[in-house]
């Protein structure tokens, strides 16, 4: 049985002015979540260093199903869904608090040697402590009811070097915040209260770690609409034609600064 219950809460910085939980903090809590599930299996973060070996995430998808308030005590579950190669495996990641479900999501992790990254079939061990579980269908994106096209804008920075992880590159949740600030920076200049903007749901692909020192450019579009809802494509790069990630952001009462 590869199933794992937990319970978790948002620290007290994950919540913007208007007490709505940040949509990367709450990819934050996840991350939390899916290390759990890879500990109780036998696999904590020390036995991946041990073993020069660990998991990044290539894709994730999230449904943010209701507002998380601050101390509500979060029940998380997570098993892995899917294995191919001893290499790709996806972990599903279904989150309830009082009131019912806040948070569905579906990560999509490949396993890499250390410190090179480079893609490897993990050893048996690490695939026997993660059997596949089929319990309910991966998240998918909402779909827009219209489509709609506005003007692209760049926001454009230099990667930290206190923004690091563990394996030496920017950590997922930072490209949420990155998407989310150029967003909320075109909500200002159009007149709106950045702290307004609400998410939805979000699907990232990931194609290149950014290290300190990187440039990095934000480009957001608005793709298609669903009554208050954007859907804005996201792109980053580091303005000479390398991707370092793509994706489709759903976002609420930022509509009108995308147009």
């Amino acid at each position: 049985m590869s199933l794992v219950e937990t319970t978790c809460s948002l620290p007290r910085h994950a919540f913007a002015p208007g007490e709505l939980a940040r949509a990367g903090d709450v990819w934050r809590m996840l991350q939390e979540v899916a290390i759990e599930g890879s500990s109780r299996l036998g696999w904590p973060p020390t036995r991946y260093v041990e073993a020069q070996a660990g998991f990044v995430v290539r894709t994730m998808t999230v449904r943010h199903l209701a507002p998380i308030v601050f101390g509500d005590a979060i029940h998380a579950s997570t098993w892995v869904s899917r294995m191919r190669r001893e290499m790709f495996t996806d972990r599903e990641i279904r989150a309830t608090g009082p009131r019912g479900p806040v948070v569905a999501a579906t990560q999509g992790w490949v396993h890499v040697t250390v410190p090179s990254l480079a893609p490897s079939r993990a050893c048996k061990e690490l695939v026997d402590a993660l059997p596949v579980l089929e319990r309910e269908p991966s998240v998918a994106m909402p779909e827009p009811s219209e489509g709609a096209t506005g003007a692209e804008a760049r926001f454009a920075f230099e990667a930290w070097h206190t923004w690091m992880d563990p394996l030496a590159h920017a950590n997922h949740p930072a490209y949420v915040d990155w998407v989310d600030e150029a967003l909320s920076r075109r909500m200002r200049h159009a007149g709106l209260d950045p702290q307004g903007l609400q998410p939805v749901a979000e699907r990232i692909t990931f194609r290149a770690g950014v290290v300190a020192g990187d440039p990095v450019e934000v480009h957001t579009q608005l793709v298609g609409t669903d009554g208050h809802d954007a859907f804005v494509k996201a792109t980053l790069t580091n303005g000479d034609g390398k991707t370092y990630a793509d994706g489709l952001f759903v976002r609420r009462h930022v509509l009108d600064a995308l147009r």
